[in-house]
This record gives C-alpha cells, sequence and structure tokens, in this order.
C-alpha cells in the first residue's frame, strides 16, 4: 500500500537558482569538471508554453550549465538536451494532463506529479505542481518500497542535502557525492564504473 511518510524542510530555502548549483557543486565535488564552458540555450519559452505552466528556475540553470547525470550509480536527473526540449516538454504535457504514476498515497490523489529523475532501482523523483510559483513547487520522493515523502525546498537544493548528508534519505539508500553518469554530445552516456 502506497503510504505518505511525511515531509522534511531545509533549514533555509535556497530560491536562488545559482546559489543552489554552487551548494550542489560543493556536495559533489567531481561535478563541476562536468559544467559547461557557456551556458546552453533552451527555449524555455517555448516549452512553458506548451506546459502552460514555468519550469522551475533551479532546474532550468542547472540543465542550462551542466548535462544529465547519474549520482552514486543511483539518482538520475534527467535533462533535456539543447534541442531536444520540446520532446521532454511533451512527455511533461502528459503528466500534467493526469498521466502521472497511478499508484500513490490519497492524499496525493489530487496533486499534479512531474518527474524530474528517476533511480535504478525503481525510486522515482517528482515536483509535485502546486501554485503558480513553480519555483515553490516541493520535490516528491516516491520509493520502490511504497513510501512517498516531500521536500520543502528546490529539486537542486534536494539532490545537495541528499549528497551533503544534511537530508535524511527517508526510504532511500544513502547517496554517496559521486558522478557515475552523465549525458555526453550527440545523446550518449559516459559511465565511470
Amino acid at each position: 500500500m502506497e503510504e505518505l511518510i511525511g515531509t522534511q524542510k531545509p533549514v533555509r530555502r535556497i530560491l536562488d537558482p545559482e546559489e543552489a548549483i554552487a551548494a550542489l557543486e560543493r556536495a559533489v565535488p567531481g561535478l563541476v569538471e562536468l559544467r559547461r564552458r557557456d551556458r546552453a540555450a533552451f527555449d524555455w519559452p517555448a516549452v512553458e508554453e506548451e506546459l502552460k505552466t514555468a519550469l522551475p528556475s533551479d532546474f532550468k540553470a542547472l540543465a542550462e550549465w551542466y548535462p544529465a547525470f547519474e549520482l552514486d550509480d543511483f539518482l538520475v536527473l534527467t535533462t533535456p538536451l539543447p534541442g531536444e526540449e520540446s520532446d521532454r516538454a511533451k512527455e511533461w504535457a502528459r503528466e500534467l494532463g493526469g498521466e502521472g504514476p497511478e499508484l500513490r498515497p490519497a492524499e496525493l490523489a489530487p496533486t499534479v506529479l512531474m518527474l524530474w529523475g528517476n533511480s535504478r532501482e525503481g525510486d522515482e523523483f517528482f515536483w509535485s505542481v502546486l501554485g503558480d510559483d513553480p519555483d515553490r513547487w516541493h520535490v516528491t520522493i516516491s520509493s520502490r518500497n511504497s513510501a512517498w515523502w516531500h521536500y520543502e525546498g528546490g529539486m537542486v537544493q534536494f539532490l545537495a542535502e541528499l549528497c551533503e548528508g544534511t537530508l535524511e534519505p527517508w526510504a532511500l539508500p544513502v547517496v554517496r557525492p559521486e558522478l557515475t553518469g552523465w549525458g555526453v554530445a550527440g545523446g550518449g552516456w559516459h559511465r565511470t564504473v
């Protein structure tokens, strides 16, 4: 049975995307080596027009500076490739249209969930689309063992706190601050393990 086990709050919610990225870079030292020299250009207005909602600014900034990556051979952050963001927008639009996870706690039945990451073990990481300010959306975690929980901070801050160990990883394994894979030009994937 799916169960909502609680909510965690950061000590201080980071709303500035660059500050959140800096926190993630401190938490995952090898990440800086993947940082693009120049920000990638995405057509965010077209994506957001298709979705009829804006996306969190920390996610957009992270996607502009970094390719998709994997942490500790576990958590995979899915970001679009520049020029392919409309494909991802179509997937998100389906989720916004109600094609999110069917099995979820009753408390989350009316909540629209947008997937931003998953684990190799079946865990899923979402935004709870609540309100008109995507920078205030919560992170919602669905663990493979049917436990669901919220984090009342942004996605990038969640990743930083999960990797630095200041966040209790309820129903998830401890995630070491180690990059084990990342997207490469042309759509491939580089693995370190």
